[in-house]
């Protein structure tokens, strides 16, 4: 069998740990642990979409935080 000429996208994704929270302001964040995506929700239910989408399905890669989170993209902080 012959491997596919392209990796995919959900495959690069399986590892990623996606954190989900709330901002100062209240939006809903999902964010890439080291801010490689990430955005800004109205509800907890985008956000939790967003993230599965993200990291390939993998709900056990999703961390909800009780804390405030920020929205971050890029590795400059």
């Amino acid at each position: 069998m012959m491997a596919p000429p392209f990796s995919s996208p959900s495959r690069n994704s399986a590892a990623r740990i996606v954190y989900v929270g709330r901002n100062r302001v209240g939006n809903w964040v999902a964010c890439e642990q080291r801010g490689v995506f990430g955005g800004l929700f109205v509800s907890r239910a985008q956000a939790l979409k967003y993230a599965l989408f993200k990291n390939g399905g993998h709900s056990d890669r999703i961390i909800e935080v009780t804390r405030e989170i920020e929205l971050y993209i890029g590795t400059d902080r």
